[in-house]
C-alpha cells in the first residue's frame, strides 16, 4: 500500500487570555462564571487567599486550547487538540513543522523522538512544550487512521475488551451513580494551610456522599498537587472508614520522595494515583518506582499517544495500572487497547454535573459520551479518532 506524504500541517487556537471570550473545548478550565471546576477548588496557589476561591483568578485557563491539522498530499485531514493556545501556534508553525512536512504518514515514531530531542533544551520533563508536541503527535495518529481508514484503536493492536466503563469526575457523586458511572470523584477543597479544620471539611463531605451513595460504589479525591505528605497521609486516614477507593496527585509532580512516603504511610487498601501533570517516559519510570498504584497520564499532555502507549507497557512490566486522565476520544482509543486499564474517567462539563455534556465541547463534532457509564468499542469504529472539526472562531496566528 503506497502511503501519502504530510502535505502541510497549520496550528490554531481558540480561548484563553488573547482570546474574545472562554472557549472550552481543549481547555476545559476555560469555562464560563458559575462552574464547578472553578469552585473553591483546592491548589497550590489556594495558601494565598486572593487565590484561593477561584482557580481562573490565578490564570488557569490563560493558555486556551491548541488544535493541530496535518494535511496530506492526497488531500486528507488529521487533527488533534489539546492545551496550549496561542503560544502552541508558534511552536508548531515555527519550529515542528520542519520534522513533518514531506515524511510519509506512516513516519509517526521518528517524528515523535525529532519532535522530543529537538526541544529538550526548552522544553524540560513537561508543560506547554510537551502539551504541544502531544497534540501534533495526535494529529498524526488521526491521519494515519483516515489515511488507512482505521479507527486508532485497530492501529494499536485492537480492543482487549468489548466496552469501556467510566467513573465521572465532578462535584456530585450521587448524580454520577444515577447516570450508571462506577464511582464518582471530587475536587479536594481544603490544603495544608487550611489545618484539621479543612481534613474535618473534606471528611464531612465524603461522609456524606458514602452515605448518600451507599457502600460500594466508588468514591476518590482528586488534591490537584495541593497537598504535603503529612496533610495528606492524615487525610487518607481520615477518610478510610468511608472506604474512599483513591487519593490522587496529591503533591507536586517531582516530589518523587514525597509520593514513597506517601504510599507507605497511607491505609491499607487505599490507593495512591498520580501522573496527569507528568511529562516523559523517564519521569513516569521514576513516578512508577514510588510504588503508587496508578498512573494517569494526560495523551494531550504527556507527549501524546506514543508516549502513551510506552507509559502503559512501562506500568504493565511493574504490575500498575494506567488510568489516562479524562482526555475524550484521543484516550478512550488507547485504554480500550490496554490490557492493565481496565476503567476509565469522564471528566463532567456541564457547570452543575447534571447532564452529560461532551468533554470538549464545543470543538469535537461527533464526540461520544458514556451511556449509563459505558462505551462499547463500536462507538469507536470510525477512522481515526472519529471525530470532526467544529471551526468557528479558530484563529491561525502564525504561518510558515
Amino acid at each position: 500500500m503506497s502511503l501519502p506524504k504530510i502535505k502541510t500541517v497549520r496550528a490554531y487556537f481558540a480561548g484563553g487570555a488573547t482570546a474574545d471570550k472562554a472557549a472550552a473545548g481543549g481547555d476545559y478550565h476555560d469555562q464560563g462564571a458559575n462552574h464547578w471546576i472553578d469552585d473553591h477548588v483546592a491548589t497550590p496557589m489556594s495558601k494565598y487567599k486572593q487565590y484561593e476561591q477561584s482557580r481562573q483568578s490565578f490564570g488557569i485557563n490563560v493558555l486556551g486550547t491548541l488544535i493541530v491539522e496535518v494535511e496530506a498530499d492526497n488531500g486528507q485531514t488529521g487533527f488533534a487538540i489539546t492545551t496550549g493556545g496561542e503560544m502552541g501556534c508558534f511552536i508548531v508553525e515555527k519550529h515542528l513543522n520542519r520534522f513533518l512536512e514531506g515524511r510519509c504518514v506512516s513516519d509517526i515514531k521518528l517524528i515523535h523522538d525529532q519532535m522530543m530531542n529537538a526541544t529538550m533544551y526548552y522544553a524540560g520533563s513537561g508543560g506547554l512544550v510537551m502539551n504541544t508536541i502531544s497534540c501534533v503527535d495526535l494529529a498524526l495518529w488521526d491521519l494515519f487512521g483516515k489515511v488507512t481508514d482505521l479507527p486508532v484503536y485497530k492501529l494499536l493492536g485492537g480492543a482487549v475488551r468489548d466496552e469501556l466503563q467510566f467513573y465521572a469526575t465532578g462535584a456530585r457523586p450521587d448524580l454520577a451513580q444515577k447516570m450508571g458511572f462506577i464511582g464518582g470523584k471530587m475536587a479536594v477543597q481544603w490544603g495544608p494551610h487550611d489545618g484539621d479544620e479543612g481534613i474535618r471539611k473534606e471528611v464531612a463531605r465524603i461522609a456524606h456522599y458514602r452515605e448518600t451513595c451507599g457502600a460500594d460504589f466508588w468514591l476518590m479525591l482528586d488534591c490537584w498537587m495541593s497537598q504535603d505528605v503529612n496533610f495528606a497521609t492524615k487525610l487518607a486516614h481520615a477518610c478510610a472508614p468511608y472506604n474512599v477507593k483513591w487519593l490522587e496527585e496529591c503533591l507536586p509532580p517531582q516530589q518523587f520522595e514525597g509520593y514513597a512516603q506517601l504510599k507507605q504511610q497511607a491505609p491499607h487498601g487505599m490507593l495512591i494515583t498520580s501522573g496527569e501533570h507528568h511529562g516523559t517516559l523517564q519521569s513516569f519510570r521514576t513516578l512508577a518506582e514510588t510504588g503508587i498504584d496508578i498512573l494517569q497520564p494526560d495523551v494531550g499532555w504527556c507527549g501524546g499517544l506514543t508516549t502513551l502507549v510506552e507509559v502503559a507497557a512501562l506500568a504493565k512490566s511493574r504490575g500498575q495500572l494506567v488510568v489516562p486522565h479524562g482526555s475524550s476520544v484521543y484516550s478512550h482509543h488507547a485504554v480500550i487497547t490496554f490490557t492493565n486499564s481496565p476503567f476509565s474517567e469522564f471528566l463532567m462539563t456541564s457547570p452543575d454535573c447534571s447532564t452529560l455534556r461532551p468533554q470538549f465541547d464545543p470543538l469535537l463534532i461527533n464526540e461520544p459520551v458514556p451511556v449509563k457509564g459505558r462505551i462499547h468499542k463500536s462507538v469507536l469504529d470510525k477512522p481515526g479518532f472519529g471525530v470532526e472539526l467544529n471551526r468557528d472562531g479558530l484563529k491561525r496566528p502564525y504561518q510558515h
